[in-house]
């Protein structure tokens, strides 16, 4: 099976390669060689690949930017979504396209679940929403919901986000300020990378997933389990989520059920144990 990986230069985009070049044939295609923003271009270099799989790693993330930048963040996070749609209809291959739990308004207080509606509350969001919408152009397509990505692979970049600042300011005993407020499911990009190749493999019913490590936790707690792993005393700034203003608006309750992936036999692991993995690879 021949999976096509775009975005391959990436976090989530090395991890895919990673994981899947253990099982598949893999072709990879980064910014250089691909601008997704291109439909020709797109559509030519796909043509020619013939992939059985489009995954699609490459994303507009700048959350904040995004609100003076609409047009930016719209020309990848959705119309460049429409255009790899296309073109897998045009080729027979089942697409699979990230979304984030920026989609939701942050309103709730239980994990969200497939089955709620989103409400985004940001031009960022605005624009993964619409992604996923134009992934439901093709009829084998896997949409798959992640949050806070973290971690790295062999050859892939360095790790970055929200879980790698709050690490490296435990290990260099550096302040940090963290949410005691703000509720997340974390999600290793090599759980998140194993999970989709799992779905290719199974074949498994097309449609929307989420896709994070089990559980859910604050950012506080998930700075004082990081310090427990790292044997630091934590140097923490804790602040309330109303108190802080940012650009964008972000969800407060961010917290995912990926209990539609344990359905079909695929276990998430817990934040924990995700997070033990991330800081042992450190030491």
């Amino acid at each position: 099976m021949r999976v096509a990986v775009v975005g391959a230069r990436g976090q989530l985009g090395a991890a895919i390669l990673h994981e899947g070049a253990r099982r598949f044939e893999v072709v990879a295609f980064d910014r250089a060689s691909l601008d997704v923003a291109d439909p020709t271009a797109v559509s030519a270099v796909l043509t020619r690949a013939q992939p059985d799989v489009i995954v699609n790693c490459a994303g507009y993330n700048a959350v904040d930017a995004a609100q003076d930048h609409p047009l930016d963040a719209l020309a990848i996070n959705a119309f460049a979504v429409r255009s790899l749609a296309r073109t897998a209809n045009t080729v027979g291959a089942r697409l699979i396209q990230y979304s984030s739990d920026f989609v939701f308004d942050g309103a709730a207080s239980s994990p969200r679940t497939e089955d709620d509606p989103p409400n985004p509350q940001s031009v960022y969001a605005t624009s993964k929403l619409l992604g996923e919408w134009f992934a439901r152009d093709v009829p084998r397509r896997y949409v798959l919901r992640v949050e806070s990505l973290f971690g790295a692979v062999p050859g892939g970049p360095t790790a970055k986000g929200t879980v790698a600042s709050i690490v490296n300011a435990l290990r260099e005993g550096r302040v940090q300020k963290v949410f005691r407020d703000r509720t997340v499911s974390p999600t290793c990009v090599s759980d998140a990378a194993r999970a989709t190749c799992e779905l290719i493999e199974r074949n498994a019913e097309p449609g929307l997933y989420h896709c994070v490590n089990s559980g859910h936790c604050t950012w506080l707690e998930f700075a004082v389990e990081a310090a427990r792993l790292l044997g630091v005393q934590p140097k923490l700034d804790v602040v309330q989520f109303a108190d802080v203003k940012f650009p964008a608006a972000r969800p407060q309750y961010c917290a995912l059920s990926n209990q539609k992936l344990t359905t079909l036999g695929i276990e998430m692991p817990t934040w924990q144990e995700a997070l033990r993995r991330y800081v042992e690879s450190l030491k």
